[in-house]
């Protein structure tokens, strides 16, 4: 690796004075150790990219690694400790030959960058720089905060997969750069890869009972980026894989999920699975999709009542009425009418505006994309809205009880 020339000061105000680096390679401790340069004032470690774990990563604000100083599986190996570790540190692997499958999952960490050497100064500074500057801007989120919402359908065709889909988008858009996944536990048909118009790269079958082996830097790999804060895992359709994929395969990628993401949003079957019960347990909000037909609104009824009795968590089902419509004619529900048929409230009603859905999933992408005037699009940011401040404020209460 070669570095043309010398700088010593970083761009945009972002200092190195007292930064701790941990340098992997000995081309990246020699340019660590060099008196005046981009790492002048910063507090250097050289190591070996053996022996990486979460808790050596916790000590450092900063990696270099000179990627021709290993083979490809010891950098496989620091790639995967650094995805393991819950708030790696920020990332810069520099090298004249970069496999391409290191590199995407390299990609992968929320503050990684990549440099092909030789590169100058004022190349090596700017990386640096945007690094240390993305780290500062976007603080990791604290262990524990992640929500997760299951969304099913009442029956089949009721519009599930859509409105888990603009949830998962309504909350990627927020404020706050939080990080979304959404995951298609359909797995044998899932829709969800298809709205998007993404590829499937979910497989869950090879795991048979070895659970474990899935980390990390396996999940990154099952997800397909589908925006900038926006993830999916999503099966690829397979009429045997609810049989292949264990029990303890499909929750030990719910684990991890929780563990990476902000937010989570879960598609689930309408028929339950082996897995079905600890996926609803151990969601913050269980979203119950129904239409306004007596049938699907029975159906709602009883899947709720299910649910909740199963779980004996005091979690109670929400239900969500889909494709609300005009009843100028016809012979439709009213919201009151659905409600007396549920024996209980439902928590919101989404628009119909069947050329706005049609149109997305004919283009891939969310209908907020494609047609962001569509009251759909509106209906669930109120629905998104709601549900985060009724959250926030059990938040309150709960920390309210334990004060006093």
């Amino acid at each position: 690796m070669a570095v043309l020339g010398s700088k010593s000061a970083l761009p945009g105000g972002v200092a190195l004075t007292g930064c701790r680096v941990l340098a992997l390679g000995p081309a990246m401790a020699d340019l660590a150790a060099a008196a005046e340069g981009p790492l002048a004032g910063a507090a250097v470690t050289a190591g070996a990219v053996e022996g990486l774990d979460a808790a050596s990563l916790a000590a450092f604000d900063l990696v270099l690694i000179d990627a021709d100083a290993f083979e490809a599986p010891e950098l496989a190996a620091a790639v995967k400790a650094l995805s393991a570790a819950k708030s790696p540190p920020p990332v810069l692997m520099a090298g004249a030959s970069l496999p391409a499958g290191l590199v995407r999952n390299l990609l992968r960490l929320e503050h990684a960058d990549i440099l092909e050497a030789p590169f100058s100064p004022d190349q090596l500074t700017a990386a640096l720089a945007g690094l240390l500057a993305s780290r500062s801007a976007h603080p990791a989120s604290p262990a524990g905060a992640s929500r997760c919402w299951a969304v099913t359908g009442a029956v089949g065709g009721s519009g599930a997969t859509t409105v888990a889909v603009e949830i998962a988008h309504a909350l990627s858009v927020r404020e706050g750069n939080a990080r979304v996944c959404l995951i298609d536990l359909n797995l044998a048909d899932g829709a969800a890869a298809a709205y998007f118009g993404a590829a499937p790269g979910m497989g869950l079958a090879d795991f048979g009972a070895s659970a474990e082996r899935i980390d990390q830097a396996m999940l990154q790999a099952f997800a397909t980026p589908v925006s900038e804060r926006l993830d999916l895992l999503a099966h690829s359709r397979d009429p045997q894989a609810f049989d292949n994929a264990s029990r303890e395969a499909v929750l030990r990628v719910l684990e991890i999920a929780c563990e990476t993401y902000d937010w989570v949003i879960l598609d689930l079957p309408r028929h339950r699975r082996a897995w079905t019960l600890e996926a609803l347990a151990g969601s913050d909000e269980v979203l119950v999709i129904s239409e306004l037909t007596v049938p699907a609104l029975l159906a709602a009824r009883a899947l709720s009542d299910e649910i909740e009795d199963s779980l004996g968590t005091g979690l109670k089902p929400r239900i969500v009425l889909n494709r609300l419509a005009s009843r100028m004619f016809g012979p439709a529900p009213s919201m009151a009418e659905a409600e007396r048929a549920l024996q209980r409230k439902a928590l919101a009603g989404v628009s119909s505006d069947w050329e706005a859905a049609a149109a997305s999933v004919n283009l891939g992408g969310p209908i907020a994309h494609h047609r962001p005037k569509s009251k759909i699009v509106k209906d669930i940011e109120t629905l998104v809205e709601k549900l985060i401040a009724e959250a926030a404020r059990r938040d309150v209460q709960g920390g309210l009880r334990g004060a006093a």
